[in-house]
């Protein structure tokens, strides 16, 4: 029988730990109550207004997707951890040519961005999805998922404003500006002394010295990053991305070949592109920064060595074009489908959306900290690098636990219905006869759901890029793209078909796969040491059983994976439920179609008859304007940016199953549809 003082002291600890879990229990409520307190019934959203090319709206509304006021703000200003540049520098940086704010509303809707006001989440009325972040006691600017996954659409004057829809951004521009601004901020006395003062006004920094070194620092970083990224191939035709578009896999590739890069192979790089004397007077400068233990951003701080030809030359040997943009994905549903990504390749099952959202945030900017250090750890190990004598550090600003959160939010947004009381009322008749034509002509690649079903899944359907014969560009480099595995070098990784060595180059999918299954085992260093393991645990635990997509075969006409070309299925594209794609154009995966009456057109090829009718080859994008007949965005008679088919990435043929071009699965063509059928087929479409 157990003494009597040590029942006291097992009842005292077991009470303790009783008040410990209800008092964490009691702070996660309230704080997730404070966090949703944002109820602005506008949901922040500036109710009128012209944009760049003069579309007015006097009033914005918003559809039900199943989110409340609150549902949205958190969505747009939950903090994720991308740090783009420190937060008080974006408030109060310049455009170049001019004094006005780089943050002015005009200029962020010259992006394509959403403009909002200031709300109890965001004080300082950031465009939608772009936020005040913190990482290490410092404030940074930096993007949520909402930034690239909310629009609007503007119909005679009203503008609707659609949460999870693919937004209307230019990205590239936004950063090639950004750019210009702060190197034209640094160039210019009476600007730089304006900035410096603003910025010590915020109270982020305590004197001119250090505001003018992050000034130098960050003007330096995001032009690299804006050149890393830059189409460049003599051999490629330079595809630009306009509006609508992003070549984030090329991105998010390029952001881990730059942080993993190990200093052995940066010394083998440069001994290629510089002569025997270069080589010895730049090696005396950077030698301290290739053996320093701090490698952090090691390509970066090494090039106020280089020339401009020099640093042109080390990139083309680390990085691959960004050369293949693709539509922002549609959010509704995203949870509840087996695979992801326009060529399905990530596998939504178990942990799988924790580490692709991680990856999302790698390629937006977070904090990559990534260290090699002697022995292993507990993440190190789980993260699959065994228990050798070295192991690689994944510290990162990322939040994982806000991932998580968003990830599971998503559950309960649906896709937007037709709004009959802003746009013109479905006709009936069209409708039923276009229902008859889906069934012939797309139901059996794009299935039926129930879109407020707790319970609906999503399966894909792949279809080859060879019998879709739609651009191949996007899944031709995920398959192609490789690059020195730097840090990485001789660990393993899991692929469909078993473990992959990464030798001194790699595929860039496997090189991303090892990053991202890293950064999810190592837990926050900022936190307490139990806080942090216990946090991480509950979110791996969380993901894994609450996540009920289970691990399945592919669907459909694709190539399978094998030993000798493990990615081989990714060279497909996903067929997906059609329910609200009425407020996604552009159309197909590029973006290479206006409105959905053109995407049921042939392109044109040599020898068609003039007269005929044809999927435009050249059209305008960046216009909000709706049309509710062809079902798109305005694509002629204005000012934006012009997107040619022509260039590979751009391209518009293929999925011509209406034009009676290709067969459907079967083997079966069917007869090309009239006008009269297209505009029947398309009247359907508006009410999924």
């Amino acid at each position: 029988m157990l003494p009597n003082y040590f029942l006291q002291w097992i009842k005292l600890f077991l009470l303790v730990c009783s008040v410990v879990a209800v008092v964490w229990l009691l702070a996660g409520v309230l704080l997730r109550l404070y966090e949703f307190r944002d109820n602005d019934p506008d949901r922040g959203a500036i109710s009128s207004g012209t944009d760049k090319f003069g579309d007015q709206f006097f009033q914005t509304i918003y559809l039900d997707q199943g989110w409340s006021a609150s549902d949205s703000l958190w969505f747009y200003n939950t903090t994720q951890g991308s740090n783009l540049l420190p937060y008080s520098f974006f408030l109060v940086l310049e455009q170049p040519d001019s004094s006005d704010l780089f943050r002015d509303n005009q200029n962020i809707d010259r992006y394509g961005y959403l403009p909002q006001r200031p709300t109890i989440s965001n004080p300082d009325g950031l465009p939608v999805g772009m936020v005040r972040d913190e990482y290490q006691s410092q404030a940074f600017m930096g993007f949520t998922c909402a930034a690239c996954h909310t629009t609007q659409l503007n119909y005679q004057g009203v503008g609707i404003r659609i949460d999870g829809g693919p937004a209307n951004a230019d990205m590239e521009t936004f950063m090639i500006d950004l750019a210009d601004a702060l190197y034209a901020t640094l160039k210019n006395s009476e600007k730089r002394d304006r900035f410096v003062v603003n910025v010590l006004e915020k109270g982020q920094y305590k004197n001119q010295e250090d505001v003018l070194i992050d000034l130098k620092k960050y003007a330096q970083r995001i032009k690299t990053y804006t050149i890393i990224n830059v189409p460049r191939d003599t051999t490629r035709p330079l595809t630009r991305y306009g509006y609508a578009r992003l070549d984030a896999f090329g991105r998010i590739y390029n952001r881990v070949l730059e942080h993993i890069m190990g200093a052995q192979q940066l010394r083998e790089l440069l001994t290629e592109i510089l002569t025997t004397e270069e080589l010895a007077e730049i090696m005396s400068n950077v030698e301290p920064v290739l053996s320093s233990t701090n490698r952090d951003h090691i390509i970066e701080r090494i090039q106020i060595y280089l020339t401009s030809k020099q640093i042109i030359q080390l990139r083309n040997r680390i990085y691959n074009p960004a050369d293949a943009p693709v539509s922002y994905p549609f959010l509704w549903d995203i949870p509840q489908h087996d695979y992801v990504q326009w060529n399905g390749r990530v596998d939504n099952s178990g942990l799988g959306p924790m580490a692709r959202n991680a990856g999302q945030m790698i390629g937006v900017f977070g904090t990559l900290d990534w260290q090699e250090r002697d022995g292993f750890t507990l993440s190190s190990v789980i993260g699959g690098q065994g228990f050798g004598p070295k192991h690689i550090d994944f510290q990162s600003s990322i939040d994982i636990r806000n991932l998580r959160r968003v990830e599971k939010h998503l559950r309960k947004l649906t896709s937007p219905q037709w709004p009959e009381h802003i746009l013109p009322k479905i006709d009936r008749a069209r409708m039923v006869n276009g229902a008859k034509l889906f069934s012939q002509y797309c139901a059996s690649c794009h299935g039926h759901i129930d879109r407020i079903d707790p319970d609906r899944r999503v399966v894909a359907k792949m279809i080859d890029t060879s019998s879709i014969g739609t651009d191949s560009k996007m899944a031709t480099n995920g398959i192609e793209y490789a690059g020195y595995s730097g840090i990485l070098r001789n660990q393993y990784v899991g692929v469909s078909t078993g473990n992959l060595l990464l030798q001194r180059q790699a595929p860039a999918a496997a090189l991303l796969t090892s990053a991202t299954r890293n950064v999810v085992t190592t837990p926050d260093r900022d936190k307490w040491f139990v806080r942090r393991w216990v946090e991480r645990s509950l979110d791996f635990a969380y993901t894994f059983f609450d996540n009920e997509v289970q691990s399945s075969l592919k669907h459909g006409n694709y190539t399978p994976d094998t030993s000798d070309n493990p990615f081989a299925s990714i060279l497909a594209y996903k067929a997906r439920p059609l329910n609200g794609i009425w407020a996604t154009a552009p159309y197909l995966h590029n973006g290479s179609v206006p409105t959905l009456y053109d995407l049921l057109l042939p392109k044109r090829r040599p020898g068609d008859p003039v007269e005929g009718e044809y999927r435009p080859d050249e059209f305008m994008v960046g216009s909000r304007e709706f049309d509710p007949v062809k079902v798109g965005l305005k694509s002629t008679d204005y000012d934006g940016f012009l997107f040619r088919t022509h260039i590979w990435g751009n391209n518009n043929g293929g999925h011509e199953f209406a034009s009676g071009r290709m067969p459907q699965p079967d083997g079966m063509f069917l007869p090309a549809l009239t006008k009269k059928q297209r505009l029947d087929l398309v009247e359907y479409l508006k009410s999924l």
